[in-house]
């Protein structure tokens, strides 16, 4: 027997077996096959776009095999247990976390985690009220408008930042709460930079253990953030000249080897991509040659950037 993943009447992808000997026009083409061949294809595809990030594919892998097995133990009359999947993401900008969250939002519900598969994104404005009883309603707001999906606070140690008074320890609160009660069907995502991250978890003793996947986003080195710079214009249908790509190159390197804090990685580098566009069209303009390869080539000129 083999198994794969199908989609029900309602949407959902469900993980069912079938016998190895039927012919492939018996089994109904989907996203996430499951078969001794192509264990994680649906994986790597769903994530194909992501540079680096290593530890965090084998992670959902991780997720995908323990669903696959739960199955198997399911038919076989075992017990099998759903996992709990909130997590903590913790890196400088720009290293993804968003990006991440969002995307597995989308994997989660093919996988059949959650019943819906949306993203919410919320901070402490929407989390915290100005007077008593406010903050666990508006929390609890928030966790309803999320249940079936993710919910993803990034900076979640502004939560804790005002003191006993504050009425962030109430959110947190609401939310650990929470997220016992709806495991099954509700994913917390909590993100930040590293050493904030580290001293909020150290706030609450009891919220470490809540959250089974603590991810570290790690900087992109050079040759990664050179391949987001390249997948970003090849995506707007353009192309670095050599001599761009050995000035974005030497810039990049100078730049990661400054010891800058808090530096901001995929996000500094689109928008040194959406300047040089910029620069690129005033340049087009002045010379007046819209040949194809003008109109798609990004020259070292086009390239703005502070050292």
């Amino acid at each position: 027997m083999e198994s794969q993943l199908n989609r029900n009447r309602n949407g959902q992808i469900n993980i069912i077996l079938h016998n190895a000997n039927k012919k492939p026009s018996d089994v109904h083409n989907n996203p996430f096959e499951f078969s001794k061949n192509e264990q994680y294809k649906a994986i790597d595809r769903e994530f194909s776009s992501f540079i680096g990030m290593d530890k965090f594919k084998k992670t959902i892998k991780e997720i995908y095999a323990t669903i696959v097995i739960n199955e198997k133990r399911k038919e076989l009359g075992l017990n099998s247990s759903k996992q709990v999947l909130h997590m903590l993401f913790k890196g400088n900008p720009g290293t993804g976390k968003t990006t991440v969250a969002r995307k597995l939002a989308k994997v989660y519900f093919n996988m059949n985690i959650l019943s819906k598969g949306h993203f919410v994104e919320a901070e402490r404005a929407d989390l915290v009220g100005e007077y008593i009883g406010q903050t666990a309603q508006k929390t609890r707001a928030i966790i309803q408008k999320a249940m079936g999906g993710i919910l993803f606070i990034d900076e979640a140690y502004s939560l804790a930042r005002g003191g006993e008074k504050d009425f962030g320890k109430e959110a947190i609160d609401t939310l650990v709460k929470h997220m016992e009660d709806h495991h099954n069907d509700l994913v917390l995502i909590l993100a930040g930079y590293p050493h904030e991250m580290d001293k909020f978890l150290l706030l609450n003793p009891g919220l470490q253990s809540r959250f089974p996947f603590i991810l570290n986003f790690e900087d992109y080195g050079v040759d990664q953030l050179l391949d987001i710079a390249k997948q970003m214009v090849g995506e707007r249908e353009y192309q670095f000249t050599k001599e761009a790509e050995w000035e974005l190159r030497n810039h990049l390197d100078k730049k990661t080897g400054g010891g800058i804090r808090n530096f901001s990685n995929a996000r500094y580098v689109r928008n040194i991509i959406e300047r040089a566009i910029r620069m690129h069209a005033v340049r087009l303009i002045q010379e007046e040659r819209f040949t194809t390869e003008n109109l798609t080539n990004i020259t070292a000129k086009d390239l703005q950037m502070d050292d």
